[in-house]
């Protein structure tokens, strides 16, 4: 089923006036105040810690790396394809394909999860693109769309006027910024360091956008194998902090 995509202009002025207000809603999806849950994900860092993979700053700067790498190579092909064509049709497309693609169940979750959660708040809060709200119904009420995070990422920022490239820089800026709280929240780096971490990681990750951008989901791949099996083993640990 085929829903328009046309954004709600309502009286808001010319299309300059449009403009300046949609970049508001497209730096609030970037905002970590937005309750999509991110918070509450380590991508697999937590079980990498408790294995005693990370013991410094040094060791946690590898991680994110590795974890940016894979995210681009994985995720991104997907936010690209979904920001490409902004529709139902490619969104619950490519949601099935990421479901069959992401063999780890702990990141699986934490996909659908977070994916969820930012559905039904874009769906909730850009009322600009009301869209959001008419193809969350829809899906739910089919029973057949697991909500994976990156497609709806990428459905998001094309439905807000981001284009392709600002919508890759910005999951993989999100991506990083998730892992790196989550490294001050168990203990691994102070809040001044983490801010100069990700400063200082900013150009690799840049280098890494460039890399994996603007691929279709085909070319969709798995670089850091080792990393997904650490966030398996998530489950097991007796005591936790995050979700994932």
């Amino acid at each position: 089923m085929e829903v328009p995509m046309e954004i709600d202009k309502g009286s808001h002025g010319g299309p300059a006036s449009i403009d300046s207000l949609l970049q508001w809603s497209q730096w609030q999806l970037l905002d970590s105040i937005l309750p999509t849950g991110g918070f509450a994900h380590s991508f697999g860092l937590e079980a990498a810690f408790q294995a005693h993979m990370i013991s410094g700053t040094e060791d946690l700067q590898t991680y994110v790396l590795h974890a940016l790498e894979n995210t681009g190579s994985l995720l991104l092909p997907f936010v690209y394809s979904a920001n490409m064509s902004p529709n139902l049709e490619t969104w619950h497309k490519l949601d099935k394909v990421l479901d069959a693609t992401l063999t780890n169940e702990v990141g699986r979750k934490a996909s659908i999860a977070q994916g969820s959660a930012l559905m039904r708040v874009a769906a909730t809060v850009f009322s600009e693109a009301p869209s959001l709200e008419m193809m969350r119904i829809s899906s739910l009420a089919s029973g057949t769309v697991a909500f994976h995070h990156a497609p709806i990422f990428g459905l998001v920022c094309g439905l807000l006027g981001l284009d392709t490239g600002i919508s890759q820089r910005a999951y993989m800026f999100v991506t990083m910024r998730d892992v790196i709280s989550a490294a001050t929240r168990l203990n691994i780096i102070g809040p001044l360091g983490a801010a100069k971490l990700q400063h200082d990681i900013a150009i690799a990750a840049e280098d890494m956008s460039k890399k994996w951008m603007n691929r279709t989901f085909e070319e969709a791949c798995q670089t850091a194998p080792l990393l997904d099996t650490v966030q398996g083993c998530h489950a097991y640990l007796f005591s936790r902090l995050f979700c994932s």
